[in-house]
């Protein structure tokens, strides 16, 4: 009999524990069928997921097959609960994935594709609801390829057979090759194609009438195979949980060999240290099925089990030959303060919480000693409601939650190397760290170049688990750092006076000094969207999104509705739904899925709100201790070179000397995305352009400032023809501009002011030139003449896309106003607005018949 862990997996409200359900009643393994909206779900056994109808936590169901025994994870839909469902893929043979035939393919479906992907998961596709009224066979058939892959084939049946083979076929060059042969596909293939992810079956239905579901379990049985496991004993750990008892539970999957009762488990294998080794008796082996379960002697190869007996497990466990797990794709990106009744005692109080903690990892619970608070991080405000009624339930404690804040990440620009000395009385140790900048999402690595000739292996060692064994702080906000290599370059210890917390003490001040010294970069979380509106609402749509400093595709058209998909900081999409709702009076939706960390859109108002003094955190402190005269004194983070013991190992590149002006380059969807460097050099631009030292001769006494756009507006006399141009972008787009910019940034401004002047002169139009200077620190936006045009300098954290689109958004409709850029997201939105277009290079062509229309004209008058 084939041995199988299936798991199911839905968007919220899919029909995902009504399609279990139906399973189990078809297959004869439930007698009487219950409905999640009567509160008696066979797999809803917890209070909460009973009242709230959604389902929490995952569960276990053992299905009954004549030729196979499904072990059934049913885990959570909504996203809130997200990391409990990423846990269980580890463990799956199989995954079934439950789409709404009424809502379609929702983007967190794409998000569960997309982790089954990146778990190698074999997935059979069950379209439920197909009842309900819009739920149409071929619409969502081409909508399931187009969405998730060509992959996805109709198994339902209702189609001759060498359609069914042909199309199939087409997802393999070897069942392609045996169909042009034969005109047919064998079995054998066909599962040969699933599980290697080639070939997604996708059956129709409706669970609740028990439609399609016979089908769908016989589909189930005659297209996967058996795994092949290994003789030798291996097991992987995926979740932790109590029972009603109290009693602590390990789940986890035998991958290899068997588990008898009463068996001493460890975690010593391929990928543990010795010192973090652990031994223990696994009392009972417990098979569940829904609340119910039996205990077992044995449990073989391919099962499930809870283990009881085992307090030193944690999620993510590989034991025997298993090997280490990935580190989770899903992470919170909100975190909340904790705040307890009057009374309770925080330190008792943690200590329970540290249960939840157990069950899930990435809650976070951390004890804030600075600001005397309890934090914990959260996927959104579901989970926060669930948490605190489980605290309730649990542990008898009515807590409250403060104002959600964004998790923020901190990383560093270039390598630097990290000094720690201390050397108290009678102590002694000397670290020097290289700290250097990886690809966003890869997380934190450590590593060692030090010799063992400089450094025995045992203080190595101990440095590398010091270093994997505290949350380290940036020194922005005293958010975690990320996406960092840290290497031991070199260290001292002393033969009498070196103790192992000698090393923590040097270790932690090296992480802290080198963060000092480097360049931070504060990480923000990002969502990715997809926005679902009427066409009439998309020109706002899109302007939102842009205020709130996100990206996005060209607007795809879908009947009646346009479709923006793009990214998004969560900081500003937080509260973005209902005002999607409000506008579009309940006919837009959108969904948001965590899409990593990127640079923060607003790294210094986030600073200075955060008001973390990295040198007045005692627990973090940077600065090292030396010893002089018998007695220990502390030496501040900028003075550790001039008293360290060791030479320092790194030697950072020598920068080539920069030329006097430097070209900002300037992508074709965005607003500059320029390197740190290229921003210096922009503010020195600026302010040679504008600066009480030496003020430029083009900005006359009567500039003025602006605080919106349409205050510009008031300072221009009224006229029938607006044009808006948006300087850098035709500087960059025209070949002579852009190699004189290349000398000198301020003569092509010069230059490109001059050429509008004579063009200005000769259409008569109002002509506003629009030049970035958002990144400029504090400065406001700036009004100026230049003889007969407009010229506007913007002000900080605004593009001149952003003016752009605001000036023609408040004048379209009642004035001609065209804009000339090639920037293709601003075409978009002005289109929108009601605006004109002009390419770049199409007001090349202008500008030059212009200067031809000029010389003719000046010629003319010569000859008379």
């Amino acid at each position: 009999m084939k041995r199988l862990v299936m798991g199911i997996l839905a968007h919220v409200d899919a029909g995902k524990t009504t399609l279990s359900e139906g399973m189990l009643y078809v297959s004869g393994n439930l007698k009487k069928l219950g409905r999640v909206d009567h509160k008696n779900a066979f797999l809803d056994t917890y209070q909460l997921e009973r009242e709230r109808g959604i389902t929490i936590f995952s569960k276990q169901a053992i299905l009954s097959l004549e030729q196979t025994r499904f072990m059934l994870l049913d885990t959570p839909g909504h996203v809130d609960f997200s990391t409990e469902m990423e846990r269980t893929l580890q463990v799956l043979d199989y995954a079934i994935l439950v789409i709404s035939g009424s809502d379609g393919v929702q983007g967190h479906t794409e998000t569960l594709w997309k982790l089954l992907e990146q778990y190698r998961i074999p997935v059979f596709l069950f379209v439920n609801k197909m009842d309900l009224d819009g739920a149409e066979h071929d619409t969502l058939m081409e909508q399931l390829k187009h969405r998730l892959g060509d992959g996805c084939v109709d198994f339902s049946g209702e189609r001759p057979a060498e359609e069914f083979y042909e199309e199939a076929a087409m997802c393999s060059e070897a069942m392609m090759e045996q169909f042009l042969e034969t005109g047919t596909l064998t079995q054998e293939q066909l599962r040969h194609a699933i599980v290697h992810r080639e070939l997604f079956p996708c059956y129709f239905g409706s669970a609740l009438k028990l439609d399609g579901v016979e089908q769908f379990l016989r589909g189930m049985e005659q297209y996967t195979v058996d795994p092949v496991y290994p003789k030798e004993f291996g097991a992987k750990v995926y979740k932790i949980s109590r029972d009603p008892q109290g009693n602590r539970l390990t789940w986890m999957k035998i991958t290899g060999g068997g588990l008898k009762v009463k068996t001493v488990l460890t975690n010593a294998g391929l990928s543990v240290e010795e010192d973090a080794v652990w031994e223990e008796k696994a009392d009972q082996l417990r098979l569940y099925s829904g609340e119910k379960y039996q205990m077992t002697d044995f449990v073989p190869a391919g099962s499930v089990c809870a283990v009881t007996g085992l307090t030193k497990t944690k999620s993510g466990d590989a034991l025997g030959l298993e090997p280490e797990s990935p580190e989770p794709v899903l992470e919170p990106v909100l975190t909340y303060q904790l705040i307890l009744p009057e009374g309770a005692d925080v330190h008792v109080t943690l200590r329970k919480l540290r249960q939840l903690e157990e069950e899930d990892p990435q809650l976070h619970i951390v004890w804030n000693e600075r600001l005397q608070e309890i934090h914990i991080q959260l996927m959104g405000e579901i989970q926060l409601e669930i948490l605190k009624s489980l605290i309730a339930e649990r542990f008898g404690l009515e807590v409250s939650f403060g104002t959600g804040n964004i998790v923020y990440k901190e990383t560093i620009a270039a390598p630097v190397e990290g000094i720690g000395h201390f050397e108290p009385l009678r102590h002694y140790a000397e670290t020097h760290l290289l700290l250097e900048p990886l690809e966003r999402g890869s997380g934190l690595e450590f590593a060692t170049a030090c010799s063992e000739d400089v450094l025995d292996r045992n203080w190595q060692r101990l440095i590398l688990t010091h270093l994997e064994e505290r949350e380290h702080l940036g020194v922005l906000t005293g958010a975690p750092i990320t996406d960092m290599r840290i290497t031991l370059l070199t260290g001292r210890a002393h033969a009498k006076h070196t103790e192992g917390g000698d090393f923590r003490q040097a270790t932690y001040r090296a992480i802290r000094q080198g963060l000092m010294k480097a360049e931070s970069i504060l990480l923000e979380p990002w969502y990715a969207f997809r926005l679902e509106v009427p066409q009439d609402s998309i020109g706002r749509a899109m302007s939102d999104i842009q205020t709130r400093g996100g990206t996005f595709e060209p607007p795809e058209t879908d009947g009646e509705y346009a479709v923006l998909t793009g990214t998004a900081p969560v900081s500003t999409m937080r509260d973005y739904p209902m005002e999607v709702v409000s506008y579009t009076k309940g006919r837009g939706r959108i969904s948001l899925t965590v899409d990593g960390y990127r640079p923060c859109h607003n790294t210094e108002e986030v600073v200075q709100a955060t008001a973390y003094e990295p040198e007045a955190d005692l627990e973090h402190t940077p600065d090292s201790v030396f010893c002089s005269h018998g007695a220990g004194y502390t030496v501040k983070w900028h003075e550790v070179e001039q008293h360290m013991h060791l030479p320092a190992v790194f030697q950072p590149e020598k920068e080539e000397r920069e030329p006097e002006q430097q070209v900002i380059t300037r992508p074709v969807k965005a607003a500059y995305t320029s390197s740190q460097e290229l921003d210096k050099e922009l503010k020195k631009i600026f302010e040679r352009t504008y600066g009480t030292i030496q003020p430029r001769a083009f900005r006359s006494a009567r500039a003025m400032r602006y605080d919106h756009p349409r205050e510009v507006l008031r300072q221009l006399e009224p006229a029938k023809d607006y044009l808006l141009v948006d300087g850098y972008n035709i500087i960059f787009a025209w070949d002579d501009l852009n190699a004189l910019a290349k000398e000198n940034l301020d003569a092509a401004r010069h230059a490109l002011m001059d050429l509008l002047c004579n063009y200005q002169a000769y259409r008569h139009c109002e002509l506003i030139l629009v030049f970035d200077a958002y990144r400029v620190p504090g400065q406001a936006g700036l009004v100026d003449s230049y003889h007969n045009i407009h010229v506007v300098y913007t002000k900080e954290a605004e593009t001149a896309d952003m003016f752009i689109e605001k000036v023609s958004y408040e004048i379209s409709g009642r004035r001609n106003v065209r804009v000339a850029t090639s920037d293709g997201l601003e075409q978009i939105i002005i289109l929108a607005h009601g605006a004109q277009r002009i390419s770049a290079r199409a007001f090349r062509e202008e500008v030059e018949q212009v200067n031809r229309q000029i010389q003719d004209t000046i010629r003319r008058q010569n000859q008379k």
